[in-house]
């Protein structure tokens, strides 16, 4: 410093020293041995990173947000508050009839009793029930699975009234009073349809008819009855193949309530069209081509199905006896205890022991024919001079009389003589004649009309569908 230097000259010299030393940059020693108040950008970046992972610690760590030191609120108190209830409609509180039915579809084996125990009521007032209308007795002891019952209970819980249906067209019910029962019948007009339906088998013969309305049992009546003889349906059926039903339903206010038997049918596959008529003949119902001619053949080949053959008709050595003799018949090997049936209606000629055969039942057909069914088990519930349609089983296989084995000796006779039954051209059944196939060609006339009117709307032409036609799972139920 020199002496020409004033005092404003160093007052000046030391503020610009003092400015200097605070903007010059710190190192790291220099910070570790104190902080000199002034924030650096670095300063405020590492504040903001160690305040951003206090904040997550705090959010993520039990124990470490900011409640957890915060003691536990005390239990708030509770208080109840009385609402008013909406009141009970005057029909309830004076117990009008109608106002608590209780409707139940009694289930397959379930009894009048069974159906009172789950109702909570006493035996008793079913007994008073049934001594009251004894002419329904049957009916009521006697219910069907799907049968409709109504109990009316009013909330002192006793039966007020019953009602049931005595038939499809009359509902009763019974008003109970102590020990006064007061029956009231009301008329349920039905109205019987004559209806075709008709369909594409699609997937499923059985769903695809279901679901256009035909029963359980109108299907096995085409699958069983009308053309098991002429079609396979394992094989034979695609889904391209149709079908057309006449059948009868019965309708109560809108409800169908049962369909009954198929009055008339075709079914085409593979391009060829079958048909079948039902037509009574002598009292009983069967299915006629458009001829007339029975679609039941008069023989089944083999009375036992899907049996085995082992000994075929003609010359072998005797398995028991050991010498070579003619043998008049077939064998079919099966379990003891398979049924037989009945190759054709028939008559029964004989039906016990018969000798080498064992038990043994023969049959005669009519027109010459008969058929012998030897070595069963157990001969069913027939009779000599019975009546019995083909299918009927007439006894069980076994292995009685000159047998190795449980098996069905089967005979086919004709005139007395015996006949192959494997290569035998069986006789055709009797087809209808005079007045019957008259009245066979009127009745069926008009069932055939019907299905080829419905048919000619869906199909248009078997051989060149139309565009309609064309389109997937057309399906149509007429009334005819």
């Amino acid at each position: 410093m020199t002496t020409s230097e004033t005092g404003t000259d160093r007052r000046q010299r030391l503020k610009a020293l003092r400015e200097a030393a605070l903007h010059r940059p710190v190192a790291a020693s220099q910070v570790s041995r104190g902080f000199n108040g002034r924030w650096t950008r670095r300063h405020w970046a590492h504040a903001s990173l160690f305040a951003t992972l206090g904040v997550l610690v705090a959010a993520i760590v039990p124990g470490f947000g900011p409640t957890s030191n915060v003691p536990a609120p005390a239990h708030a108190q509770r208080s109840s508050l009385a609402l008013a209830l909406p009141p009970l409609p005057l029909s309830r509180l004076k117990g009008h009839s109608g106002d608590s039915w209780q409707i139940v579809r009694v289930e397959r084996g379930q009894t009048l009793g069974a159906v009172f125990e789950d109702m909570d009521l006493p035996a008793s007032t079913m007994h008073q029930i049934l001594e009251a209308v004894p002419g329904d007795k049957s009916v009521l002891t006697r219910l069907k699975p799907g049968t409709e019952l109504a109990f009316d209970l009013p909330v002192s819980g006793e039966l007020r009234t019953f009602r049931y249906d005595r038939d499809d067209s009359h509902r009763v019910e019974l008003a109970i009073a102590g020990d006064k029962v007061t029956e009231k019948v009301t008329v349920r007009p039905t109205e019987t349809r004559t209806v075709v339906i008709s369909g594409k088998v699609g997937k499923s013969l059985f769903r695809s008819a279901r679901k256009l309305g035909l029963s359980g049992n109108n299907i096995n009546t085409l699958t069983d009855d009308i053309f098991k003889y002429d079609i396979d349906f394992n094989e034979d059926v695609g889904a391209d193949d149709r079908f057309s039903v006449v059948v009868e339903q019965t309708w109560r206010e809108g409800e169908l309530l049962r369909t009954g038997p198929v009055l008339a049918a075709t079914f085409t596959t593979g391009g060829k069209l079958h048909t079948g008529f039902r037509f009574e003949r002598d009292g009983k119902a069967e299915y006629f081509t458009g001829d007339g001619r029975p679609l039941k053949k008069s023989f089944i080949r083999m009375p036992i199905p899907y049996a085995r053959l082992t000994s075929n008709f003609g010359t072998r050595k005797h398995p028991v006896l050991g010498r070579t003799r003619m043998h008049k018949g077939v064998d079919y090997a099966a379990r003891t205890g398979t049924p037989i049936m009945a190759a054709g209606d028939a008559r029964v000629v004989s039906a016990g022991w018969q000798g080498g055969y064992g038990n043994a039942v023969v049959l005669d057909h009519g027109r010459g024919y008969s058929t012998l069914y030897g070595h069963m088990s157990r001969i069913g519930k027939i009779r000599p001079g019975q009546r019995i349609a083909q299918g009927t089983v007439i006894g069980y296989v076994g292995s009685t009389g000159m047998s190795t084995g449980p098996h069905l000796h089967y005979e086919f006779r004709v005139n007395g003589v015996h006949r192959n039954p494997l290569s035998i051209t069986m006789p055709p059944p009797e087809p209808l004649s005079g007045n019957a196939l008259a009245q066979f060609r009127a009745q069926t006339s008009v069932a055939l009309a019907r299905i080829q009117k419905v048919e000619n709307i869906i199909y248009a032409d078997a051989s060149e569908p139309s565009p309609a036609a064309r389109k997937p799972a057309k399906t149509a139920k007429t009334k005819a």
